[in-house]
């Protein structure tokens, strides 16, 4: 497999937890939004990510990496990036990329980091549909995080909310604060309640492998067809 030698550009906090990476690859990296890749620890460790932008002029890769206390499988991977400056990748991997070549509307679903994923087809849905005239499939996007506060892109999505007319925004809290008027509960669910049918869309899934198994029998139930689900997590269950 091919291996990419990246420097390791910045990391930012999103939050307590998430760091936004940016790498920039030694050496020609070719992707496709929605693809992922894999940090290599050592040749018998190698740790999939999702990469978090479509296709950039820059050549710049950009990851979202939750590393919550404990969790050593992406703690280790943030400390050799800190320590070393570089890091070496495998990629763009996976099948379960954009798909642009038939117009259709779509449903991104992200839980918590998950939402990497869906934000790289989102900008190239956008970037895509901005080049086209008239008509545009409508695109929604539906996060779900346990706190508002794990919603670390929420004001820039409502503001892409705002700017797209065909692009609708919808943040899902499972254990919301007082404040939040919102939906709350399980992300999934919320797809259910506001879809009579899910027959005419395309959906992308990103999130824990529980919550995908369960969506795509929920959703196949209300009428999606399953050629139309994508998510790398169908490779596995």
């Amino acid at each position: 497999m091919h291996h990419t030698p990246c420097k390791v550009d910045s990391i930012v906090a999103l939050n307590p937890v998430v760091s936004l990476v940016t790498l920039i690859p030694q050496q020609p990296f070719t992707h496709q939004a929605g693809q992922y890749l894999k940090v290599v620890m050592d040749e018998g460790d190698q740790r999939p990510f999702s990469i978090a932008t479509a296709p950039r002029e820059d050549g710049k890769i950009q990851l979202h990496i939750g590393a919550e206390p404990g969790n050593s499988y992406a703690g280790e991977v943030l400390e050799k990036m800190r320590t070393e400056g570089e890091i070496t990748v495998n990629g763009g991997l996976g099948n379960a990329y954009v798909q642009l070549e038939n117009s259709m509307p779509t449903i991104l679903l992200a839980g918590g980091t998950g939402f990497s994923y869906t934000q790289a087809i989102l900008q190239k849905m956008l970037e895509s549909s901005a080049q086209v005239k008239g008509h545009k499939d409508p695109i929604f996007l539906y996060w779900g995080t346990r706190s508002t506060a794990d919603m670390y892109a929420y004001d820039e999505l409502v503001a892409l909310d705002e700017k797209h007319e065909h692009f609708t925004f919808v943040p899902v809290v499972e254990h919301p604060g007082h404040q939040w008027s919102g939906k709350t509960g399980w992300v999934h669910k919320a797809v259910l309640e506001d879809f009579v049918s899910l027959e005419p869309y395309r959906v992308y899934i990103a999130g824990r492998f529980e919550m995908a198994g369960v969506a795509r029998e929920d959703f196949h139930q209300q009428g999606l067809i399953l050629k139309n689900l994508y998510g790398d997590a169908f490779e596995f269950i």
